[in-house]
């Protein structure tokens, strides 16, 4: 396992799916975590189910496509640990399954507030706190119709391929100051609660959590320094 300790990671969107396994597997590397989504009673759970001592998590519910919420959250961590070394994004949302040209707009529009605008304000907000220390990390968690778009997904497609433009504009931006911006791109998520429900189940085309976990907690660690604006992939 990668050593984490003494890092302050934030993950956004902890409470879907992934974020429990990440938030584990971060600990267990002895990150101070920050955990975040809009389910208080949410993220109760998450943090009472991890190992990790009160004096390094934080949880707490916030808004994350209101800006202001946004930066108020970077603050308030930065109140009580001094700084954030890392960001981790995995807030997700889907709708899709038309055909291109029945697709409503306003599927495109709300998965922009989902996928991109919570990208573009945790970035802003946080930009200047991961590039203080010189080694700040920011992974994005990404889904591979970003760069091979189906016509039935092109709302969806076009969302993260637009959250994507902007974490590899944000690496760019982080390249003089040793902090790095990067990508972990899957085709579908498999969790543990779809393994247990489904043992038998082949999911060719799933990656696992954990193997996600791994991956993030990777790009975290020092291992990972010259890594930056890079797409990791994890599909088949």
């Amino acid at each position: 396992m990668s050593n984490l300790g003494g890092r302050v990671i934030a993950i956004a969107g902890a409470g879907g799916g992934l974020g429990p396994v990440v938030a584990a597997r971060l600990a267990a590397d002895d990150a101070t975590l920050a955990l975040t989504d809009r389910d208080q009673e949410r993220l109760d759970v998450i943090g009472a189910d991890l190992d990790i001592s009160e004096d390094r998590l934080d949880a707490r519910a916030v808004d994350l496509v209101d800006a202001e919420a946004t930066t108020a959250w970077r603050e308030a961590l930065v109140e009580r640990f001094g700084k954030v070394d890392g960001l981790i994004h995995l807030v997700g949302g889907w709708k899709g399954g038309d055909a291109l040209t029945e697709t409503p707009l306003a599927d495109y529009e709300w998965l922009q507030d989902l996928l991109v605008r919570t990208v573009q304000h945790t970035t802003r907000a946080f930009h200047d706190s991961l590039t203080a220390g010189g080694a700040g990390r920011f992974v994005l968690v990404s889904s591979a119709q970003a760069q091979s778009p189906s016509a039935s997904n092109a709302s969806y497609a076009a969302a993260k391929a637009a959250a994507e433009a902007w974490t590899l504009a944000l690496a760019d931006s982080y390249s003089e100051h040793g902090a790095t911006a990067n990508i972990v791109v899957v085709n579908a998520i498999l969790t543990p609660q779809m393994r247990e429900d489904n043992p038998d189940k082949p999911y060719a085309t799933f990656t696992s959590t954990g193997d996600i976990a791994d991956a993030i907690a990777f790009l975290c660690s020092d291992a990972a320094a010259k890594m930056n604006g890079k797409r990791l992939s994890l599909h088949p």
